[in-house]
């Protein structure tokens, strides 16, 4: 690690005790499968790059799975580590060499596809910063929502040992830890993130390059995506909630993937007044996907997982088997009267 190092406070005395568990696991492993949630972003993404390649460099054999395909802004990342991604008939071979699976950014079996029978079978480790929900899918885990990031968690493993940072590895943990903050500017920036990222910009990290792979080209079919979600933006007569609802025609409309989604809740979200912003994207006429995204103190992830999903206090999602028009209203109904309760004043006691 950098000399910098000294200046990132240490891991609470929990979290140094799971890493540990968590090194000595892998350390016995020579081969071992990285793997994350469906639609990986760019703490999965980079979590997993940043692991795979120190274990690469300690001689062990790593390979990362993906449970469906990452976004083209991301697969920079994925040009100098083993990876097979969304289904690669060819992943059957490292499961079943594997004799560890390393789980990043997620703790849900739902959201892994077919790989929780292989992580059954191997065992391995899990690293997540998510609230966790239920027994962990494997031991050891971290599980501390206390991390800005899991690339937070895979940088305090990475520290324990006695080698320095490369660049591809201080590239792939500021990618996590920069999109999961929402490049710094999300209330989960810690003074802690803010330390570690310069850490990373010793270590190699060029962040204008970083932003530019991550955020600085548009592709049209994008922009027609934002043009058709702004023309559907609504705003809740009954409570400070905003929304766009884009159906299950609309990709195919403008040319666009499904990637080009990215970042389109965030419109309904930076209205001026607005507490949570929506983003209903229709999957087939009788299914929708639901992102929800929390300016204040509501807690979006208790509706999420209400009706069946998960995901962070300010950002979380759901699939919900209904038609567009039903998910709206489902999802009001239900996140109204968390918003209303916590803009709305208490009732003074009488004098």
């Amino acid at each position: 690690m950098p000399d910098g190092r000294a200046a990132v406070p240490e891991p609470s005395a929990a979290r140094a005790a799971e890493l540990r568990a968590v090194r000595r696991r892998l350390d016995r492993a020579s081969s071992v499968v990285l793997t994350t949630h469906v639609n990986p972003d760019g703490d999965g993404i980079g979590s997993m790059v940043a692991l795979a390649s120190r274990l690469l460099r300690r001689g062990a054999e790593a390979t990362i799975v993906t449970p469906s395909a990452p976004p083209a802004s991301l697969r920079f990342l994925l040009t100098e580590v083993p990876a097979l991604l969304a289904e690669d008939p060819a992943a059957a071979d490292p499961l079943t060499r594997a004799d560890a699976v390393a789980i990043l950014d997620t703790a849900e079996p739902k959201r892994l596809g077919g790989l929780p029978d292989h992580v059954a079978r191997t065992g391995g480790v899990l690293i997540d910063h998510h609230p966790p929900v239920g027994p962990p899918l494997v031991e050891p885990a971290i599980r501390d929502p206390a991390a800005c990031a899991t690339g937070e968690l895979v940088f305090d493993l990475l520290s324990l040992y006695d080698e320095p940072l490369t660049t591809r590895e201080a590239e792939a943990l500021y990618v996590a830890i920069a999109t999961d903050t929402g490049s710094f500017r999300f209330s989960n920036t810690s003074p802690r993130a803010h330390a570690i990222a310069s850490v990373l910009l010793d270590a190699g990290v060029d962040s204008g390059g970083m932003y530019r792979a991550l955020y600085g080209v548009y592709s049209r079919g994008r922009l027609g995506l934002m043009r058709l979600g702004l023309e559907t933006l609504e705003v809740d007569p009954r409570a400070p909630i905003a929304w766009i609802a884009l159906d299950h025609r609309a990709l195919s409309r403008v040319g666009a993937r499904g990637q080009d989604m990215e970042g389109l809740v965030e419109f309904p979200r930076r209205l001026e007044g607005i507490e949570v912003g929506l983003l209903f994207r229709g999957l087939s006429p009788d299914r929708t996907k639901v992102s929800l995204r929390s300016n204040g103190d509501v807690d979006v992830s208790a509706v999420a997982q209400m009706l069946g999903g998960g995901g962070h206090t300010k950002a979380s999602g759901v699939i919900i088997e209904l038609d567009l028009e039903g998910a709206v209203r489902v999802v009001l109904d239900a996140l109204r009267p968390l918003v209303q309760a916590a803009v709305e004043p208490e009732p003074r006691p009488p004098a």
